[in-house]
């Protein structure tokens, strides 16, 4: 039977940006398998709930439920737990610019727990075969491309079998072609391993390309667009309708 049990649930829940309540009242559920993406302008309180997520920020009213822990109760020596069922991707792929690629990778591993000998080396290189960067692995980030360091980042992200890959801007620093290649290994790994993905973006063109559940910030709330609804969004001189 197909688990519905979510792996990240808000409940009317305030979502802040420091001392700035920037979301009020979040309902939401991510479903392993689910794609999801979340738009709007900027500083409508998109990154704000990835930082809630990942415990960064506390959620101080409502509900939130993710991989098991609960974000009004959890402990400063839990988040780190919590943190490893989670994949993280950024726009700006924050690799370790004075190790290989496989030590960075390495460098996670033993962050998260992992010893010598245990089958580290053999992840590392499954991570990479993943993402199709396994004759990268001694190079060092700055002679790989944009979109390779991106590909990097995306299998950091998966060393440890994540329920969830949270995606910040993942493409916004690529070209349209390299983006689209981020885009197409996301929804593989999405759909070959039933992982669900949370993306935050800002390319309308990649939401209408590559289909998934859409929530929108806007106006101090954050809604999920229904199937019959058709609703302009406008991101500065970008106008369009989905």
């Amino acid at each position: 039977m197909e688990d519905r049990t979510p792996v990240i649930s808000f409940r009317d829940a305030d979502i802040f940006n420091g001392e700035n309540c920037v979301i009020y009242g979040l309902d939401m559920d991510v479903y392993p398998g689910d794609f999801v993406y979340i738009v709007g302008k900027v500083g409508t309180g998109k990154t704000s709930i990835i930082r809630t997520i990942i415990a960064e920020n506390p959620l101080v009213k409502g509900e939130g439920q993710v991989c098991g822990y609960d974000l009004r109760t959890i402990r400063a020596k839990e988040i780190p737990y919590l943190r490893r069922k989670l994949g993280v991707v950024f726009q700006d792929f924050q690799l370790l610019m004075d190790r290989t690629v496989e030590e960075n990778l390495a460098f996670v591993l033993r962050a998260t727990g992992w010893k010598e000998g245990t089958g580290s080396d053999r992840r590392i290189n499954d991570v990479l075969e993943a993402v199709g960067m396994a004759n990268k692995a001694h190079r060092m980030p700055h002679q790989l491309s944009g979109g390779e360091q991106q590909r990097i980042a995306i299998a950091r992200s998966i060393l440890n079998s994540p329920e969830v890959i949270i995606a910040d801007e993942p493409t916004g620093n690529l070209d349209p072609e390299t983006a689209d290649g981020i885009m197409q290994l996301l929804r593989s790994i999405n759909s070959e391993k039933g992982t669900a993905v949370v993306m935050v973006t800002h390319n309308m063109n990649i939401c209408q390309k590559y289909k998934g559940r859409l929530l929108i910030c806007k106006d101090e709330g954050c809604t999920e667009k229904t199937d019959d609804e058709v609703i302009d969004i406008s991101f500065g001189n970008l106008d369009i309708n989905i």
